[in-house]
């Protein structure tokens, strides 16, 4: 299949990003950004690109739902028996991936990975909407299943028996928090001479910034 790929070039004519200008705290710097999304309604702000490793070294990446950020790291649910879970397991490390457009920004975190309190996990579960939480109930993630018709009949079922009540989590149900140990922000700029800002810990509790070439 050929795809003429010149056609796909685009200009960067944005905001410009200045390390003289940016918050000292990253988790600030990213809530301005994240709000501006927000407020420019912009499809799905939220959506990350979650990258994790598991012990045989062969990097995973897939899209999830940013649920929850702060200085104390970035939220997300799944399941521990699902890919991803097995690989957090096995290595509690992982990156996580931002992308707003037209805003021309991305975000790249890297960190720590922790499990969450098992009560904050369900309190997030019961906010589900209650379609949600019989899918999530229907079958283990990642788990081969015969057909789409197994996974609608087992939702039946589900729905059958807690009759639009509620609905309790699984059991490899999980929140996950990522504990960043750094931090890039990346603001396209025409002719491609984008703005990189990265942010390392200075060992002192705060935050060394840095510009990096494009």
């Amino acid at each position: 299949m050929t795809v003429n790929f010149a056609d796909l070039r685009r200009e960067y004519s944005h905001a410009a990003l200045d390390e003289a200008d940016v918050d000292p705290c990253p988790t600030r710097q990213f809530d301005a950004w994240f709000r501006e999304a927000v407020e420019r309604n912009l499809e799905m702000p939220n959506a990350m690109v979650l990258a994790t490793c598991g012990a045989d070294g062969q990097p995973s990446a897939r899209f999830v739902l940013l649920k929850d950020y702060g200085t104390e790291g970035f939220v997300f649910y799944s399941h521990a028996g699902s890919h991803k879970g097995r690989q957090l397991a096995e290595n509690p490390r992982a990156a996580l991936l931002f992308y707003w457009e037209p805003l021309h920004r991305q975000v790249r975190i890297e960190g720590s990975v922790e499990e969450m309190p098992a009560e904050e996990a369900a309190e997030y579960f019961a906010s589900r909407p209650y379609g949600a939480r019989l899918s999530a109930c229907a079958a283990s993630q990642s788990s081969v299943v015969p057909s789409r018709a197994f996974l609608e009949s087992r939702r039946e079922e589900l729905d059958r028996k807690y009759r639009g009540g509620d609905v309790p989590p699984p059991g490899t149900w999980r929140g996950y928090r990522v504990r960043p140990a750094s931090f890039e922000f990346w603001q396209g700029r025409e002719d491609r001479l984008h703005d990189r800002i990265r942010y390392e810990p200075d060992g002192q509790g705060g935050w060394t910034i840095r510009r990096l070439a494009p």
